[in-house]
């Protein structure tokens, strides 16, 4: 996927990007026979899945799981279990569960092992600046000559690079170190993942300072192909139908409702 930027002036900036063309009919096996529909998760990636104060699991992935078994009529035969992420392979090729919805990266080795759906959700990368900073236009090339914190050795830093020649890269070890010196004005902007920066930007820490510069920014190369359900290999039907009732919730605004609960400040 070549490098994609939303037009900068947006009129809901909490819109979802559609994943799914409204026009394509995806063919939905019939999972009316299946047992259970146990979906893995974990409790430490909000807010795609954690605990609440009441040590109830919540989070975008755990109501978006309780749609998709609401879509193939299969409520009563869905459960959801979290466990260490380290586990979640083993367990599910060892028929623990039939699905994990956990931001589990898709990588070669493991589509020899199990099936992933489309992508339901991408994680861009945005531009974050301090909303003192006077450009002379508002997009990604204006900051062309500045200095822009990014975290090293990561997929951002070599994004940054790839995309944006122009701008000079400030290296940091890590998000706090790199959100600090936003905020302390030791750089005039940053790019991170949109997620972790449009939590910061909220948080009492950022004091009202910044806000997004142009983008979203997506890269299959650098960022990976999204957020997808990973299921056992032999789950071809399970994995169709799952496809398919992905594809409604999207269609019918059903995805972009949930998105909404847990991202307020919106990643688009």
């Amino acid at each position: 996927m070549v490098l994609l930027s939303a037009p900068p002036a947006r009129a809901q900036e909490t819109d979802l990007p559609v994943l799914f063309d409204a026009r394509e009919r995806l063919v939905r096996p019939d999972v009316s026979g299946v047992l259970r529909l146990r979906f893995l998760t974990t409790t430490d990636f909000p807010p795609f899945n954690f605990t609440d104060q009441s040590g109830r699991l919540t989070g975008f992935h755990i109501d978006l799981a309780r749609a998709l078994c609401a879509e193939l009529v299969l409520e009563t035969r869905c459960q959801i279990q979290a466990l260490p992420y380290a586990q979640l392979a083993s367990a599910l090729e060892a028929g623990q569960g039939e699905a994990v919805m956990a931001g589990v990266a898709v990588t070669q080795e493991l589509r020899e092992k199990f099936n992933f759906t489309r992508p339901y959700m991408l994680l861009p990368a945005r531009f974050l600046m301090r909303s003192d900073l006077v450009l002379p236009r508002q997009d990604a090339e204006a900051l062309s000559g500045r200095k822009v914190g990014v975290v090293k050795e990561t997929a951002h830093e070599s994004m940054l690079k790839a995309f944006f020649p122009g701008i000079t890269p400030v290296l940091f070890e890590d998000q706090d170190a790199l959100t600090r010196a936003l905020r302390e004005r030791q750089v005039e902007a940053v790019f991170a993942d949109a997620l972790q920066l449009s939590f910061w930007m909220m948080s009492p820490a950022a004091a009202g300072c910044c806000r997004f510069l142009d983008g979203p920014f997506l890269s299959e190369r650098h960022l990976g192909e999204g957020m997808t359900i990973m299921l056992g290999g032999q789950d071809g039907a399970l994995t169709a139908a799952l496809e398919s009732a992905l594809a409604a919730l999207s269609k019918d605004g059903r995805l972009e409702e949930i998105y909404l609960r847990y991202f307020p400040a919106g990643l688009f």
